[in-house]
């Protein structure tokens, strides 16, 4: 077995790759930019070498630097982890050049399978089932319009070595088709420097399965069942499961097998990923093979109760499985979410900065959370969002769905925006409790985006509770250390009036054994819990059901945050209710006349000039942030009057770019 071993990533998937690699007892080397010099995963690993500055191109990119560090430091073998270099044949190349082993397939899987359009000529000689579309490269946007049209729309955009959302593009008609061609060509090139482009059919209301394989060195391949991917957002993938709630044995036989057959027309060894698309009929199409670890495999291996990243290390090694495909068994369910550093309410555009407070739940052997991060950690603009991956498992879905929930609702960051209020709202979602899954489910389900969650009564009813004994707290605090003469104590008060957005709930509240009795609008319920001033999240049992709510003191309001409901909540006196009704509405400032950047980024280019008019729907400019373009459109008819920014110039959140007369 190797006694060395370099990780040719960073963040969280270095710190997994660390845990097994130790875990073996192999020493492990961690590289790292100017920006990630105080990384986690530099901490994590035995040894650390310097590579470079910030952006990728110059460091996690480098295929020189990243071999010139195996070598100086004597590292036996290096693994990719996924993203950057993890698909770059040229870097298997040079690594074996080195006399360095690469921990993942041959050289001529990687290109055959890592291009789009050879893979689907492969897949279909292997009898693996295929989109139509056409497989030449588009030259141009014009093209991309012609060939749309004779396919049929909608089609989907996509670039050859494209991956993770970027480079892909849904086309209706034949504006989009031109202007996806432009956009996804242009993300294709800055993140993969390859920017050629392929049309094929979309399947609507897909959903998106996945086969996870492994294969050796001495000819087995086998299956370990899907994994279902279909709540995505913008093509990148959200929340992940294993196994797939639509997915039957026959069915799972037929893709496995599929997916085997394709493995060994490329003469793969590794863990690989087959991914299909399927349509309501239970129809699937090959879509791409991934060969690299996917960001989701820990919901395999929960299922499985295999280590994916050690079994990568020891076919690398030359070992044979240990396991045949009558030896693969799935025992119960698990659920993945992403949390990343990103503002639901400003339709998801990322998000940067400090965590000034990074509090995870506790792992247990039901909840794993995978991170390359910690409190103090810095979430900056050349890299991916992800904070971190959090995974619950259970005997069955509903159980899975329930402890993600619950570890969703534990889960405290503070110091850039993030989505866990979001995907405690999707795991809520009844029709995710159902499984009536599609990769349109978000789109479908929040149109308008996220920004709250929707206030239920039962969530009326829970925050009041907790909003209410959270005051009493306080007031009770306040009486016990007032310093008053005997007979002028301060009277603690049994009565609030709770306000939550348009809501008004009247309550009244008393002592209880570990906690209080609280009638919120007529209905009694008990509230136990030993919440202290102070505490971040308040943990306790509310009519005897478990239930986490995270507390911020914002004045004198309280922000909740339960079950993706997050409201701001005041409470107050009987009296002081009577005064808050009568008090002035502060009018919103109207900024209608300027074109505000979204997120930070780099202003790519600007579509407009002093004294243009525009329409609704007109390109505006165009924002690049982590590697995605983002075209910002004219909401309404208006005549540019003065542009406040250029092409080149780094934008923050809400800063001016183009105002209107």
């Amino acid at each position: 077995m190797f006694k060395k071993l370099l990780i040719a990533n960073r963040g969280e998937i270095a710190c997994r790759v660390i845990r097994s690699a130790r875990r073996m007892g192999i020493k492990t080397v961690a590289v790292y930019s100017e920006a990630d010099a105080g990384a986690l995963h530099v901490e994590m690993a035995d040894e650390a070498v310097a590579i470079g500055p910030a952006p990728a191109a110059q460091s996690y990119l480098s295929i020189e630097r990243i071999v010139a560090a195996a070598a100086s430091t004597g590292a036996e073998a290096v693994h990719p982890g996924y993203g950057f270099l993890s698909e770059n044949p040229g870097f298997a190349v040079a690594l074996d050049k080195a006399g360095i082993v690469f921990v993942g397939p041959p050289v001529a899987a990687i290109k055959s399978m890592g291009d789009k359009i050879a893979s689907k000529k492969l897949a279909a000689k292997a009898g693996v089932a295929t989109v139509p579309g056409h497989l030449g490269l588009v030259k141009s946007a014009e093209d991309a319009a012609r060939i749309a049209r004779d396919i049929g729309y909608p089609v989907m955009i996509k670039a050859s070595a494209g991956g993770g959302g970027k480079g892909m593009r849904i086309a209706c008609n034949e504006a989009e088709a031109k202007e996806g061609f432009s956009s996804a060509r242009n993300e294709a090139k800055s993140s993969f420097a390859d920017d050629r482009i392929f049309i094929e059919k979309y399947i609507e209301q897909p959903r998106h399965i996945e086969i996870q394989i492994l294969a050796d060195g001495h000819g087995n391949v086998i299956h370990l069942c899907e994994r279902e991917c279909s709540i995505q957002r913008r093509h990148q993938k959200v929340i992940e499961e294993a196994p797939s709630p639509f997915v039957d044995t026959a069915m799972r036989d037929a893709m496995g097998a599929q997916a085997v057959a394709l493995a060994r027309e490329v003469d793969y060894r590794s863990a690989g990923t087959v991914e299909f698309i399927v349509d309501r009929k239970r129809k699937y199409y090959f879509l791409e093979m991934n060969t690299r670890l996917q960001v989701e495999h820990p919901v395999t291996e929960f299922v499985t109760g295999l280590d994916l990243v050690e079994q990568m290390i020891r076919i690398a090694d030359g070992e044979k499985l240990s396991i045949a495909q009558k030896d693969v068994r799935i025992e119960g369910w698990a659920i993945e979410a992403r949390i990343y550093a990103e503002d639901p309410s400003r339709d998801f555009l990322p998000s940067i900065g400090r965590l000034v407070h990074y509090n995870p739940p506790e792992e247990d052997d039901c909840v794993r959370i995978d991170t390359g991060v910690r409190e103090g950690s810095e979430i900056g603009i050349h890299y991916d969002p992800m904070i971190a991956k959090l995974i619950a498992g259970g005997d069955d879905r509903q159980a899975a769905a329930d402890r993600l929930g619950a570890a969703l609702d534990a889960f405290r960051i503070r110091g850039v925006s993030h989505n866990i209020g979001f995907l405690a709202a999707l795991v809520e979602h009844p029709r995710f409790r159902e499984g009536a899954l599609s990769t349109n489910f978000i789109a479908e389900e929040y149109p308008d985006g996220f920004d709250g969650g929707d206030l239920s009564a039962d969530a009326l009813v829970r925050l009041s509770a907790v909003a209410a004994a959270a005051q009493r707290r306080y007031a009770e605090h306040e009486a016990s250390i007032t310093g008053a003469l005997p007979g002028h104590e301060m009277r603690v008060p049994d009565r609030f009036v709770v306000f939550i957005g348009e809501e008004r709930c009247e309550t009244r509240i008393s002592p209880a054994p570990g906690g209080y009795d609280i009638e919120i609008a007529g209905a009694d319920v008990r509230l136990e819990s030993a919440w202290q001033i102070g505490e971040p999240i308040l943990h306790g049992f509310l009519d005897g059901e478990a239930l986490s709510v995270q507390i911020d003191r914002v004045g004198v309001d309280f922000r909740l945050s339960h079950r993706g409901v997050a409201r701001l909540v005041r409470v107050v006196s009987p009296r002081t209710a009577e005064f808050t009704a009568r008090m002035p509405v502060k009018e919103v400032p109207d900024l209608s006349r300027y074109l505000l950047s979204p997120m930070p980024g780099l202003l790519s280019s600007l579509a407009v000039v002093p004294g243009q008019e525009v329409k609704p729907g007109d390109t505006l400019a165009v924002v690049e942030a982590m590697k995605m373009e983002n075209i910002l459109r004219a909401e309404r008819v208006g005549v540019v009057r003065e542009l406040h920014a250029g092409p080149g110039d780094s934008l923050a959140v809400d800063q001016m770019i183009i105002e209107f007369e």
